[in-house]
């Protein structure tokens, strides 16, 4: 397992950009959960714009980007979900390389870590059904299935929900 002394979390460098859109599209496409056809790919692709809306995060193993995740607080237009008093991450992408390290944890407590300082009180998320390791992890981590708050971005495409109280 893979500790923060060895990996690095932070802030998205400009230089790291192009590094973090193939990093997104070829697990999301990789993985089978997006179709290389999809509309969604363009939002997917294009991370200089949430690298100047949100905070792009990335975990960096012998400075090489190899994880990356979106946060942003309710209220952002990348926010599907959250809403007053949350936070949400979105578009958590591990290099397949490097999956299994607990480096996608390292990136989830970021998320959670950067709640808590905004004052928020939980941090949501939303997956897709077929994202198994994804969710196990997010169990793993304290988050719970939020059953009431699931929906579906297009006709087709249904996504969880989960939830996770922030400690304060």
């Amino acid at each position: 397992m893979i500790t923060e002394d060895v990996v690095h979390v932070g802030v998205a460098k400009p230089d790291e950009l192009d590094r973090v859109s193939a990093l997104v599209v070829d697990t999301y496409v990789g993985g089978g959960f997006v179709d290389p056809d999809s509309p969604y790919l363009r939002q997917l692709r294009d991370v200089r714009v949430r690298w100047r809306e949100t905070d792009l995060l990335v975990a960096r193993l012998d400075d090489v980007v190899v994880g990356t995740v979106t946060f942003c607080l309710a209220g952002s237009r990348w926010a599907n979900i959250a809403g007053p008093g949350e936070a949400e991450f979105r578009m958590l992408a591990v290099d397949p390389a490097a999956q299994g390290r607990g480096i996608g944890g390292l990136l989830v407590r970021e998320c959670l870590a950067r709640a808590a300082a905004a004052g928020a009180t939980t941090v949501v998320i939303s997956t897709e059904p077929e994202m198994v390791v994804a969710q196990r992890m997010y169990e793993r981590m304290g988050f719970v299935r939020s059953p009431e708050r699931d929906w579906a971005p297009r006709p087709g495409m249904d996504l969880l929900t989960y939830r996770r109280e922030v400690a304060s």
